[in-house]
């Protein structure tokens, strides 16, 4: 069976996988891009960057994928159901190239986009959004792109195989937090850390035996 995954997301010290005050200027809110300048050095960001322990990391991102699910958080800022014109912040060619199922109150039509991405909006549990990214995705992998209240609802719910977060060195102090409601989630998986130059500790939880 296709497994479930989560790569490369960030969260500080204090467990935040998102900051407060999140709009249509401030995707992550008060975070900005803190959460994320660790992967912007990368060669998988960038030709001629990085290829060291983040790179690697970050290039498990893509192969073996073949569906998206995230959040509405993730698709756009607060109010953007309100907008019909609204198609992501990733202009027309978003960079998933697979289906992408959106977890949101809010359903409208499936939006088809260039570079193989077609977004659909859905209002189910996350059991039920899986067994629909699983008809979609075949034998492959499915990817959970977040935000930080989507993936601890599939945790929550048992349904993550493989996940690795990047731990970077600030505090956030408020937002929205990965961890609260998961004590204990550490007895189902083999967790490794590593460190890197850069500053960000990864720590990958992958299920027994998945």
């Amino acid at each position: 069976m296709s497994l479930v995954r989560v790569h490369n997301f960030g969260i500080s010290l204090d467990g935040f996988g998102a900051g407060e005050g999140q709009s249509r200027e401030a995707h992550f809110g008060h975070a900005g891009d803190r959460l994320h300048q660790w992967m912007f050095t990368t060669r998988w960001w960038k030709p001629g960057g990085s290829g060291g322990v983040d790179d690697a990391f970050t290039q498990q991102h893509d192969p073996g994928i073949g569906v998206e699910i995230m959040g509405a958080g993730k698709f756009g800022h607060p109010g953007w159901h309100e907008d019909p014109e609204w198609k992501g912040a990733w202009g027309p060619n978003p960079p998933f190239h697979t289906p992408v199922f959106v977890l949101t109150h809010h359903t409208r039509p499936s939006i088809e986009m260039e570079g193989g991405t077609t977004f659909h909006f859905i209002d189910v549990s996350p059991a039920e959004a899986l067994e629909m990214a699983r008809e979609a995705a075949g034998d492959k992998d499915i990817r959970l792109g977040g935000g930080p209240t989507m993936i601890r609802d599939f945790l929550a719910a048992g349904l993550v195989d493989h996940m690795h977060t990047v731990v970077v060195p600030i505090l956030l102090g408020r937002g929205v937090r990965l961890w609260d409601g998961l004590e204990g989630l550490e007895k189902d998986y083999q967790v490794e850390a590593v460190s890197s130059p850069s500053g960000v500790t990864h720590v990958t939880f992958t299920r027994t035996g998945a």
